[in-house]
């Protein structure tokens, strides 16, 4: 096809349109209309979080979404709250066989070993990082200088799955001795934290996370 004929069937491609939910408001399509997705989407997903427990728990979650559809930990969330002691980070890392054995029989979480070890060895490094005076929610934040990154993606195209930033801080989480958090969990850890802000243009969460 030539230059000038592609330019033509890109202007008639149609926009992508958010349809909206039945109280009128549009959404980020992966919510869908479950109303527990609904619900993390409208008050959580893109809210900036600067606590460190909080990132940590993210961190630690999506870890164990890798594979799965984030609903099947929303899902369990309350659950792996429970398992995992609130998520902090001190009683995390002193988890030992027996616990970790205790993890593995709960059928209120994802039973994945390597996840399990994967969440005591993050919990170590997170203590590691704080005794050498670095916060978890600044190292976290500095991917993004501190500042929110709004894209206002217009379709589904607009999102990727990962980003320079997210490789940097990928990176850095590695070296620092965190586990599952690769390029694309730190990026979806990003997005959920409001690291980013990746709400569709049309989404009427967008306006309200980015008002003065």
């Amino acid at each position: 096809m030539a230059a000038a004929d592609s330019n033509i069937a890109a202007a008639a491609k149609p926009a992508f349109r958010l349809t909206p939910h039945a109280d009128g408001k549009c959404r980020c399509p992966w919510c869908g209309t479950d109303p527990l997705y609904m619900a993390y989407h409208d008050t959580e997903w893109g809210v900036p979080e600067r606590d460190s427990r909080a990132l940590f728990e993210k961190l630690v979650l999506d870890g164990f979404q890798a594979g799965l559809a984030w609903i099947t930990i929303l899902r369990k969330r309350d659950n792996f709250r429970a398992a995992f002691d609130g998520f902090d980070p001190e009683t995390i890392a002193r988890y030992g066989p027996e616990k970790q054995a205790a993890l593995m029989m709960d059928a209120g979480i994802v039973r994945n070993r390597a996840k399990i070890e994967g969440a005591v060895l993050s919990a170590r490094a997170y203590l590691d990082l704080r005794d050498k005076g670095v916060s978890f929610a600044d190292l976290m934040w500095d991917a993004v200088d501190g500042e929110v990154q709004v894209n206002r993606p217009r379709g589904p195209g607009d999102v990727p799955a990962q980003t320079p930033a997210s490789v940097a801080l990928s990176k850095r989480l590695k070296a620092a001795g965190f586990k599952f958090c690769g390029p694309t969990i730190v990026y979806a850890a990003m997005q959920a934290c409001g690291l980013v802000n990746d709400h569709f243009v049309d989404c009427h969460c967008l306006g309200a996370l980015t008002e003065v």
